[in-house]
């Protein structure tokens, strides 16, 4: 059974498990811990006394166990890989692109005493200096999803720890495994015990997390839905929150554009992952006469897709995580049907030969999908691509611009000043151009916009150093030998 990494050990005590597939064959393939109230005060009473040490590690220390846990992470990638891959699904080249995405965020915080560093201004007033510092909050917590088990907790925990932190990790309890490697590994690293705790389980332990008078802050990624409940129940505890949401990101496509270009963008982008990614492509906008061209180019690439187990090398794309969200993606198509869309490619009932059991589905393709339809409004998170056709490029800003998501878009152009407005003018937090998928490198920052992020602060880069620490402001005076008595107005020049 998979249990807790709490203090550098292995452990639980509830005895309520439960199950972890392998999403190509439907069979159960482990058991986790479904923590209780002694797991998780284990885990606070851990991760409090480590943090009163290690915030008081100096960074350039902090810096070099960091150093080390990314060799380290580098050394491992193929096992890590395996591990991501067994448990989420996803080929292995894709799972190593994803943790190499994950690496770089540790590569980035290896450099925390130059990001830590404040600002300072003499003579502020008569004799005066002032400075800033930032300073760690205490006990963070992490909330991840099972999209990306070792990417997305690297969007937090190497920054948190890195400003001084302690951190507790909850990874989904779908694909627990990646995560508890990954603080086994940072222990190998050289990183003290109990400054990164992993705690299992499912909303109970999260709702334990939000509630706790002991955690200060709270990052989360995943569906709207659940960041809208983070971001209320943590914030009405007085906690920091981060919660990234769902996302409806879309792929403009000009009429002067690479269309070959285009096509492949949005083919790897639509139906990498089998979808699952937040940064997925799910609706292709055509502009002007472009549209008949791009549909039929599109439907040729995505039925030469071969859908397959990730052991197989020549898979492009693997099953969905788990029967619920098959069958949750598949009700979607039979809505777009009803709806009057035209669906050109049916990934419904896909049987793959030995792994009739897998949660696979085929790529999709609606064509004529409008923004009233349900699968144009709502995240499928799955293999399913919408083609909008639109008149103009003022049709398909407003046509982006009007979603409740802001999380990324794309356009593909070989206009200069169409890029520049689009960038310009569109309401979306992450913008590609002539890129299909516009995720930040790790010294900047992921974030969305609208429904896509609730908090002040996106992810990694500075706005994750500034979500992890508190700033804190002196100004200081040296006392002459005369005294020139109290002051009883506002301090100025």
């Amino acid at each position: 059974m998979i249990k807790n990494f709490i203090n550098g050990s292995s452990i639980s005590y509830s005895s309520e498990k439960l199950s972890v597939y392998n999403p190509s064959t439907g069979e159960e393939i482990n058991q986790v811990v479904s923590s209780d109230d002694k797991d998780f005060q284990n885990c606070i009473d851990s991760s409090k006394k480590a943090f009163l040490d290690w915030s008081s590690v100096t960074p350039l220390k902090r810096s070099r166990i960091l150093s080390k846990y990314k060799n380290i992470l580098e050394q491992n990638t193929d096992n890590l890989s395996k591990i991501i891959s067994e448990e989420h699904g996803k080929t292995i080249e894709d799972a190593k692109g994803s943790l190499s995405r994950g690496i770089e965020v540790v590569e980035f915080a290896c450099g925390i005493p130059h990001l830590l560093k404040g600002e300072f201004s003499q003579n502020v007033g008569s004799d005066i200096d002032s400075w800033s510092i930032r300073q760690p909050l205490g006990i963070c917590a992490g909330i991840t999803p099972f999209n990306f088990p070792a990417m997305v907790p690297m969007w937090m925990f190497p920054i948190a720890i890195a400003c001084g932190n302690s951190f507790i990790l909850k990874p989904s309890e779908k694909n627990p495994s990646c995560s508890l490697k990954l603080a086994e590994l940072f222990s190998e690293a050289g990183l003290p015990d109990g400054v990164l705790n992993v705690i299992n389980g499912n909303k109970r332990i999260v709702d334990i997390i939000l509630s706790s008078k002991d955690i200060e802050a709270v990052s989360f990624v995943g569906s709207t839905s659940v960041a809208q409940y983070i971001y209320k129940t943590a914030s009405s505890n007085l906690k920091r929150v981060q919660a990234l949401g769902g996302a409806k990101n879309h792929l403009v496509v000009m009429p002067d554009a690479n269309l070959d270009q285009a096509v492949d963008g949005i083919i790897g982008a639509a139906y990498g992952s089998a979808g699952e990614r937040c940064m997925a492509v799910s609706v292709a906008v055509a502009v002007g006469d472009v549209s008949d061209v791009l549909v039929s180019k599109i439907q040729e690439k995505a039925e030469n897709i071969k859908v397959a187990p990730w052991l197989d090398q020549d898979s492009s794309m693997g099953p969905l995580i788990s029967k619920d969200h098959k069958n949750k993606v598949e009700n979607f198509i039979d809505i777009g049907v009803k709806e009057g869309a035209k669906l050109l490619l049916d990934g419904r009932n896909l049987k793959i030969q030995g792994y009739e059991n897998g949660y696979f589905v085929g790529p999709t393709l609606f064509d004529y999908v409008t923004d009233k339809m349900d699968i144009y409004k709502s995240e499928i998170f799955g293999p399913v691509l919408s083609v909008v056709r639109v008149k103009d490029y003022e049709s398909a800003l407003k046509l982006i611009n009007d979603h409740e998501y802001g999380n990324g878009t794309s356009i593909y152009t070989s206009d200069g000043e169409v890029s520049r407005h689009f960038t310009t003018n569109v309401k979306i937090g992450m913008v590609g151009v002539n890129v299909p998928i516009p995720v930040p490198m790790a010294f900047h920052s992921f974030g969305g916009w609208k429904n896509s992020l609730y908090g002040a602060n996106s992810i990694h880069g500075t706005e994750g150093i500034n979500f992890y620490t508190k700033l804190k402001t002196t100004t200081a005076r040296w006392p002459k030998s005369i005294n020139s008595g109290p002051e009883f107005k506002m301090p100025t020049n």
